[in-house]
């Protein structure tokens, strides 16, 4: 079997995760909300028909959740990482060349597919779909080609035709050009705004005219990457499967809270929680960090006083340890926090990120470093086996007064022991 790529997206995936465990909702219009209820950040199809547009705030669209029976949620993260990974797996069990693209979206590298007897890439495409459906209840869409760019490309018309039945494969096609001239040049994956107004002034409006284009001017217009997109929209494939994403370079926990407030107790609270949450993503990316920054801003929509400000605290060494995060971050947030003002976000982040395993060792008290450090690990064993925050520290509340709106979140099902679906 020839070697192609696959983009695998799943559709409406917030949307489709709340279906999986409510049957009643399958062909209803159905939004999912931003944090704190705010804005629309996910729409089934029939929720698209009644003309809801991506981030249009709820509030201006009452009239229609209203008139059309509309089912809305809150955002529910822990569900949907969850139910990506168990995608993700369904994925793995085809190839161990599988790079995940975001929480909805992955590159598969066919051509070292375990298989028994040979069978066209496109049967594979629709194999692999009724699998993920089947296992998951997650519906995807499945674009093959030779190289990502054109993959991403076929993903897109698989979305928007009816007789492709969710896969379509362009590998060796003989309707290839037809597939690129429909294709406006702003929908290939690489053609940013910038790029396409540029294109659309030469007179390039489809990828197919794209692809024609000479490489040398694409690469005097558009940098290496414009000569890049050319060279994979023909085939040639220029960007390899990254089964092993590059490390991070920085890490962030930030909530809006779920309402101002102007208590440093609060804040404290807070920072506490998301240095907890942050630190806890350091350890699972086996990194330590040297730099820890807070900041606190107030609502730039409300009337009354505004305030914004950030602090860093350098570490002496690089660390992994949720207290000493929390320390720095708790002493940067006294030396930023001012009375008078009513806070509306605030966050942790931590930067100059290094691999955990090359930690320095520390001249004085490093003993008791490393026991804390096994007392880390103890309390992050503890809480995938019984739930998070089963072991915590006590400053860190979860349930503060400043905790994000969360009204109309689904139950965690997959979780949460105690939100597991029953049947009566």
């Amino acid at each position: 079997m020839q070697q192609a790529f696959a983009l695998v997206d799943c559709n409406n995936f917030y949307v489709s995760c709340e279906r999986v465990f409510d049957a009643k909702i399958t062909s209803r219009p159905v939004v999912v909300l931003s944090n704190n209820d705010g804005c629309v950040v996910a729409r089934s199809q029939e929720a698209k028909a009644l003309g809801i547009t991506m981030g249009v705030p709820l509030f201006k669209i009452r009239h229609l959740v209203e008139a059309n029976d509309i089912n809305v949620y809150s955002s529910n993260y822990a569900l949907y990482g969850d139910m990506s990974q168990r995608v993700m797996g369904v994925l793995q069990s085809f190839t161990p060349d599988v790079e995940i693209y975001s929480i909805d979206e992955a590159f598969m590298l066919l051509g070292g597919c375990r298989y028994g007897t040979p069978r066209v890439v496109g049967e594979l495409g629709r194999e692999i779909r009724e699998r993920v459906r089947h296992d998951t209840g997650v519906p995807v869409t499945i674009g093959i080609a030779e190289t990502k760019t054109l993959a991403k490309l076929a993903n897109h018309l698989a979305k928007t035709s009816k007789k492709a039945g969710g896969v379509i494969d362009l590998t060796g096609s003989p309707y290839k050009d037809v597939a690129l001239r429909r294709t406006p040049v702003e929908e290939v994956w690489g053609v940013g705004p910038a790029y396409s107004k540029l294109l659309k002034q030469k007179g390039i409006l489809s990828a197919l005219q794209l692809r024609d284009v000479d490489v040398r001017w694409a690469r005097q217009a558009m940098t290496v990457v414009g000569a890049r997109v050319v060279m994979e929209l023909r085939g040639v494939s220029c960007l390899p499967l990254e089964s092993c994403p590059p490390s991070k370079k920085s890490l962030t926990c930030s909530r809006t809270f779920g309402r101002s407030t102007p208590s440093l107790s609060d804040l404290r609270e807070a920072i506490a929680y998301y240095a907890t949450r942050v630190a806890e993503k350091l350890r699972r990316g086996k990194l330590a960090a040297g730099v820890v920054t807070v900041f606190v801003h107030t609502d730039r929509h409300a009337d009354g006083p505004q305030y914004f400000n950030a602090g860093t605290h350098t570490l002496a060494y690089p660390t992994d340890s949720t207290q000493e995060i929390m320390r720095c971050a708790l002493d940067a947030l006294e030396r930023i926090f001012r009375e008078g003002f009513n806070y509306r976000k605030a966050g942790v982040m931590l930067n100059s990120l290094s691999p955990a395993d090359q930690l320095t060792l520390r001249m004085f008290g490093d003993e008791r470093a490393e026991r804390f450090r096994q007392v880390m690990v103890a309390v992050d064993q503890i809480n995938r086996k019984w739930g998070r925050d089963t072991v915590r520290f006590a400053t860190a509340n979860p349930d503060g007064n400043w905790r994000t709106k969360v009204e109309k979140r689904s139950p965690r099902y997959t979780t949460r022991l105690q939100e597991v679906l029953t049947i009566n």
